[in-house]
């Protein structure tokens, strides 16, 4: 998940903690849809730092392949309806738990606007999709939390992600692609290379007194991974020594074969 350093000062736990009021409040009274708009905006207001008449973009239109249809609101930094916004934002009653049905339905609403970023929340829950436009478009979950339930120092840093001081400097975006770089496909391609083997191999040579070869170690790592990583990991390929001789190691034999190879 995504994570921002922020210090918390005593105002922004505050605001967590009068926002945290407003929903649990709501939530007890089961309040409709409206009230928990009215109550949602008041958080981006308190905690996240926005104009909420200048930057939040009420019941924008969308312009989709059948009739105009109308997202709850958009973030963007400036108003108006030409204004490409920065998130589409999908609310839901308070009371109503978040469903795939609801994030599909806002996907559609941000792959018409040409906008790669989603928010769905309901006043408990909060969650930061990322739009990818491929064929077919990819979306994937940046971050998620829940105000009436994770801890407030938490809440700080996790509400910074969509505050108007982080967007205006295109913050979404940076967090995204450090993301990406920790994600499991990008570190196993840093784990497998031909450099790591070699001091994978001679470290268990050195434990062990057995020389293994890559082949071995590559199955081996696959092994420790859960499966969702092993996944990523097979579309790696071993990688190959090149055609540089290597020098053997001390008291390493020549291999005889391209299993010790």
């Amino acid at each position: 998940m995504a994570k921002t350093k922020v210090k918390p000062s005593q105002e922004q736990r505050k605001a967590i903690r009068d926002a945290r009021k407003l929903i649990q409040e709501a939530f007890d009274t089961d309040n409709n849809e409206a009230e928990t708009r009215r109550r949602v905006e008041l958080i981006f207001g308190s905690v996240m730092g926005y104009d909420v008449l200048k930057h939040l973009s009420r019941e924008r239109a969308v312009q989709g392949a059948g009739e105009v249809e109308h997202v709850d609101f958009a973030i963007q930094l400036e108003p108006g309806q030409d204004v490409q916004p920065i998130v589409m934002v999908e609310l839901k009653r308070v009371g109503i738990e978040l469903a795939k049905k609801h994030l599909k339905q806002v996907t559609s609403y941000a792959i018409d606007a040409g906008c790669e970023w989603i928010l769905l929340t309901n006043g408990r829950e909060w969650k930061v999709y990322h739009v990818e436009f491929n064929q077919p478009p990819k979306v994937e979950m940046l971050d998620a939390w829940n105000l009436l339930e994770d801890k407030t120092d938490e809440l700080v840093g996790k509400f910074e992600i969509l505050s108007y001081r982080l967007i205006k400097r295109g913050g979404l975006s940076k967090i995204w692609t450090r993301v990406k770089v920790l994600a499991p496909s990008s570190l196993l391609s840093a784990i497998v290379t031909d450099d790591t083997f070699k001091v994978i191999r001679r470290n268990l040579r050195k434990d062990t007194g057995i020389l293994v070869g890559r082949e071995e170690v590559y199955k081996g790592i696959g092994r420790l991974l859960n499966e969702a990583a092993a996944k990523a990991m097979s579309t790696i390929k071993v990688p190959q020594p090149g055609k540089r001789a290597r020098k053997p190691e001390p008291n390493e034999k020549e291999p005889t074969s391209k299993q010790e190879e």
